[in-house]
């Protein structure tokens, strides 16, 4: 984390990614931010790379999309304009399996309920909505295992279709841990009303969690609300931010 200061002003604190490439550009940034000289896209790619980052490559651009983050978070910060980087962004996460597949979990958590973490808490609990976020590997390594999250707190929910097309995926990787769809608390949804994000909304309210550390594990922007809404203020809760 680099605190950002320029002509002995400070603009707050931004991550930037441990590589050289990363830290010039970042410079350069700032560099340009002074002498109030236009800042854009081309500070971290050229025409042609902005262009083959549109199409899908298996299992790279991570990277790219640390290089566009930091680019984001100090857009934000300085006030330029960097709606194109966020554009840019999320058309990477969509075209490549990066997102699924290379996210560093722990960096996104963020603590949505709270400025302070409660440091009492009782238990935690993991609320995964495994369609919308479908790496068991990476949830296992980052959250399950990292936050010692006991079977029987962990809720799961799939509709039919989802069951079809990536079960068994998610079985070859559960049993690298020993574990199936079933060791936890896991339901076979309906097609309609009874779709996924209910069950784990319906799950969540029902148990009354207090006192706990609560993952609400999705990108579905919605049921982040939904849970926030119905999160008792003594649990610590956290949520998958891009």
């Amino acid at each position: 984390m680099a605190e950002i200061i320029i002509d002995d002003k400070s603009y707050g604190n931004v991550e930037v990614p441990p590589y050289k490439h990363a830290q010039n550009i970042y410079k350069r940034v700032l560099r340009a931010f002074r002498k109030n000289q236009l800042i854009h896209l081309g500070y971290l790619f050229s025409r042609q790379e902005q262009k083959n980052l549109h199409t899908y490559k298996k299992g790279g651009a991570e990277d790219e999309i640390e290089l566009l983050q930091m680019y984001i978070d100090l857009g934000e910060k300085l006030n330029f304009k960097h709606q194109d980087a966020i554009k840019l962004k999320s058309t990477i996460e969509k075209t490549t399996d990066l997102a699924h597949t290379n996210l560093n979990i722990t960096k996104r958590l963020t603590l949505i309920n709270k400025k302070q973490l409660s440091k009492n808490v009782e238990s935690t609990y993991l609320f995964w909505d495994i369609e919308n976020y479908s790496n068991v590997t990476q949830m296992f390594n980052q959250v399950i295992l990292e936050y010692e999250i006991e079977d029987e707190h962990i809720y799961i929910a799939a509709n039919p279709d989802s069951l079809y097309l990536k079960k068994r995926e998610w079985d070859a990787e559960l049993y690298d841990f020993g574990k199936t769809l079933n060791s936890f608390n896991f339901t076979k949804c309906d097609h309609g009303k009874n779709v996924a994000d209910t069950i784990l909304l319906d799950e969540f309210k029902k148990l009354n969690i207090k006192n706990s550390n609560v993952f609400m594990m999705t990108y579905d922007r919605e049921l982040k609300e939904l849970f926030l809404d119905a999160c008792h203020l003594s649990n610590n809760m956290f949520i998958l931010s891009k």
